[in-house]
């Protein structure tokens, strides 16, 4: 057991530390575009006919736009990009299911 102990904290103290904020930040955007992916894959291959709660979209996407809002005021071009490809990929998404 202190052998592990001993092995989390060297991994914490040498990997972890490494990660920058900015980068959980680029992760956390991709992670909020790709939560309705699934289902709206499903939808499009016809396993089920139930699009994502109205709601989860819009707090997600609200979210995502006002990020985006606060990347263009800082001029963080990175995340720019990251989150106007995910609002370009999920709406491809959606007029592929809509306009079917």
């Amino acid at each position: 057991m202190i052998q592990n102990i001993d092995e989390l904290k060297d991994f914490v103290s040498t990997k972890l530390s490494k990660i920058s904020s900015e980068t959980l930040g680029w992760l956390a955007a991709i992670v909020l575009h790709a939560s309705t992916v699934p289902s709206l894959l499903a939808v499009m291959a016809g396993l089920t006919d139930r699009t994502p709660p109205l709601d989860v979209v819009l707090i997600t996407w609200t979210t995502l736009g006002l990020w985006f809002v606060k990347s263009i005021m800082k001029r963080d071009f990175t995340s720019i990009a990251i989150i106007g490809f995910g609002f370009m990929g999920q709406a491809v998404l959606m007029a592929l299911i809509f306009f079917k």
